[in-house]
C-alpha cells in the first residue's frame, strides 16, 4: 500500500543525498529511517548502530550468514 504524506524539505534532502549513496529510493530511504527509529523506541536499552545493523542484516541473503561462534565455545 502507497500513501503520500508531506516531510520537511530539510528531511526530504537529507532523504535524496543519502538514499542515492546507499543505492535507496527517496521513499524507501524514509521508510528505513523510520523502520530505525521506531525500533530504536522500542529498545532504548540498545545502541543505535545495533539496531540499524540488525534492520540491515534481515533484509540481506541469509545464504551469505556465517555461523557466530563466540570465543572459548570450542573448548
Amino acid at each position: 500500500m502507497s500513501v503520500s504524506i508531506r516531510i520537511n524539505d530539510e528531511i526530504y534532502t537529507a532523504a535524496k543525498m543519502t538514499a542515492k549513496a546507499e543505492c535507496r529510493s527517496i521513499a524507501n530511504q524514509i521508510e528505513f529511517w523510520a523502520k530505525v527509529g521506531k525500533a530504536a523506541l522500542e529498545n532504548p536499552d540498545l545502541p543505535i548502530d545495533f539496531v540499524r545493523d540488525i534492520l540491515i542484516s534481515k533484509n540481506q541473503d541469509q545464504e551469505l550468514a556465517e555461523l557466530f561462534v563466540p570465543e572459548g565455545a570450542n573448548e
